[in-house]
C-alpha cells in the first residue's frame, strides 16, 4: 500500500526545510499579500473541504440512477481513492520542491518549474483562471436559484426573476471579496465545513423520510433508456463524480501552510476526505434508495410531487436551501482566490504595505468588478451549468487527475520498471480519454439543451 499511496515520509529528505527560503522581497504582491503563508495543518483541512465538498452533492444520486448500484459505488469510491492518491502526489511534489529551498505557491509555478515557463503560461494559468472564475460564475448562479427556491415556497406566484436573485447574492459576494488574503477565510470555511454535514444530514434525512411514507415512488433499479442513452448517461455520471471531487486549486491552499510544510497538506486531506466519505455515500445512496430510477438531477427535486408541491415541511426544505446557499458563498469566495491573487500581482506594489491607500483602492476596485463581471454572466447565462461541463472536461480532469501524476513522474522520476510509475501513467492516459469523451458528452447536452437557452431566462 505504501507504493499506491506515498506519504510525506517517501519524499527524500534535504536536510532541515528554511522556513525563510523564499525571501519576502522575491515575492510579488499576489503570493505575499493573497497567499499568505500562516496556517495549520487544521486550517488547510478547512480549506480544501470547502473547496471540493459542495451542493453538486446533491447530483450524486442521479449519477448512481445512470449506472446502477454496482457500478455507481464502485465509480463513487474508485474516484475518492484516485483523487486522494493524486491531491497527496501534488502535495509531495510541493513539499519536495519547498526542502529543496524552492517553495511554489501556485498552480502555474508548478508548471514553469517542472515543465517549463510554457507550460505555466500558456496552459495551466489560463485552464486554472477559466475553471475558478466559471467557478464564481456558477456559484453566484446557483446561489440565485437557492434563493429563487426558497422565494417560491413562500410566495408560489410571485413575480421576481432569477436575476434579481442572483443580483442579491452578488451583493454579498462584493462584500466577502474584499477579505484581503486566503488565510483570512479559515473561520469562514470551518462554518463550511459543518453546513456541510449540516445540508447532507437534511438530504438524508428528507430522502428516507420520502421513501418510507405513502408517496414514495416505487422503487424501479433498472436504468432508463435505449443503449446510446445508456452510454452517454454513464459518461454523465463520470462527469458528475468527477466534479463532485475537483478541486483545482491544491497548490494555492497549500500556499497558506505556515512552514515548514512537511506532512501537515496529508493531515489536511485526510480531514476533508473523511468529510466526504461520511457526505458522499450517505447522499448518494440515500437518495437513489428512496427514489430509484426516478431520481432528478437534484434531490431536492424529488422532494417536490409532479404538482410541485412539498413532499417535506417547508420549513424543513428551507432549513435545506439556506444551508446550501450559505455555504455556496463561501466557496464561491475561495475560489476567487486564484483571481484575486492574479489581481494582486498586476495591480498592487508588493514594496508598500497591504493596507496602504496605493494598495487598497486597486483591490476594492478589481475585486468589485470581477464580481460584478461574474454576476453579470450568472444572470445572462442561466445555462451556464452546461457550459461548466464542458470546461469541466478540459480544466477539472487535466488539472485534477492528469498533471498530478505527470508532475510527481517528472520531479521523483521513478524507474519505468515501478508500479507507481506505470500506476501513475495509467492514470493521466484513462483521464485524458475521459476528457475527451467528456468534452464530446458536454457538446451533446448543449445541442439537446439549446432549444431551452435565452439570454437572462428565468429558469
Amino acid at each position: 500500500m505504501g507504493t499506491v499511496f506515498p506519504d510525506s515520509m517517501d519524499v527524500p529528505s534535504t536536510g532541515k526545510e528554511n522556513p525563510t527560503v523564499q525571501r519576502l522581497e522575491e515575492l510579488d504582491a499576489g503570493a505575499l499579500f493573497v497567499l499568505k503563508s500562516k496556517g495549520s495543518w487544521l486550517h488547510c483541512g478547512y480549506h480544501l473541504t470547502t473547496s471540493i465538498v459542495a451542493p453538486v452533492i446533491f447530483s450524486l444520486p442521479f449519477a448512481l440512477a445512470l449506472l446502477g448500484w454496482v457500478y455507481g459505488i464502485l465509480c463513487l469510491a474508485f474516484a475518492a481513492l484516485v483523487t486522494f492518491y493524486s491531491y497527496n502526489l501534488l502535495s509531495l511534489v510541493l513539499e519536495h520542491h519547498a526542502q529543496l529551498g524552492k517553495r511554489q505557491l501556485r498552480f502555474r509555478d508548478m508548471a514553469t518549474d517542472i515543465l517549463g515557463p510554457r507550460w505555466g503560461k500558456y496552459l495551466v494559468g489560463p485552464l486554472q483562471f477559466a475553471i475558478c472564475y466559471g467557478a464564481v460564475i456558477g456559484g453566484s448562479l446557483l446561489g440565485g436559484q437557492c434563493l429563487k427556491f426558497v422565494y417560491l415556497l413562500y410566495k408560489p406566484n410571485g413575480g421576481m426573476q432569477l436575476y434579481q436573485f442572483i443580483m442579491i447574492f452578488g451583493a454579498v459576494l462584493l462584500i466577502f471579496a474584499q477579505l484581503p488574503s486566503f488565510h483570512s477565510l479559515r473561520h469562514i470555511n470551518l462554518g463550511s465545513l459543518v453546513l456541510c454535514f449540516a445540508y447532507s444530514a437534511c438530504a438524508v434525512a428528507g430522502s428516507i423520510h420520502i421513501g418510507n411514507s405513502r408517496n414514495a415512488p416505487v422503487k424501479d433499479y433498472s436504468i432508463n433508456g435505449s443503449e446510446v442513452n445508456h452510454v452517454f448517461g454513464a459518461i454523465n455520471a463520470i462527469s458528475i463524480i468527477a466534479t463532485a471531487y475537483g478541486c483545482g486549486i491544491i497548490p494555492e491552499i497549500q500556499a497558506t501552510i505556515a512552514p515548514p510544510v512537511k506532512g501537515k497538506m496529508f493531515k489536511g486531506l485526510c480531514i476533508c476526505f473523511t468529510v466526504i466519505l461520511m457526505t458522499y455515500f450517505s447522499v448518494a445512496v440515500s437518495g437513489y434508495w428512496a427514489f430509484g430510477n426516478h431520481t432528478q438531477s437534484s434531490i431536492l427535486n424529488n422532494f417536490m410531487d409532479d404538482n410541485q408541491k412539498p413532499l417535506l415541511p417547508t420549513w424543513f426544505l428551507l432549513t435545506t436551501n439556506i444551508f446550501a446557499l450559505l455555504q455556496l458563498s463561501a466557496i464561491t469566495v475561495t475560489y476567487m482566490q486564484p483571481t484575486n491573487e492574479l489581481f494582486e500581482k498586476w495591480f498592487a506594489n508588493p514594496k508598500m504595505g497591504q493596507f496602504s491607500t496605493r494598495n487598497i483602492v486597486p483591490r476594492v476596485i478589481s475585486r468589485s468588478l470581477s464580481v460584478i463581471t461574474a454576476i453579470v454572466f450568472a444572470a445572462m447565462l442561466p445555462f451556464f451549468g452546461d457550459i461548466m461541463a464542458l470546461f469541466g472536461a478540459f480544466g477539472i480532469i487535466p488539472l485534477d487527475f492528469i498533471l498530478p501524476m505527470v508532475f510527481y513522474n517528472a520531479t521523483f522520476k521513478p524507474s519505468k520498471q515501478s508500479f507507481i510509475f506505470w500506476g501513475n501513467t495509467l492514470i493521466a492516459v484513462v483521464s485524458t480519454a475521459l476528457a475527451a469523451v467528456g468534452a464530446v458528452a458536454s457538446v451533446r447536452q448543449m445541442v439537446l439543451d439549446a432549444k431551452t437557452y435565452s439570454l437572462f431566462a428565468n429558469m
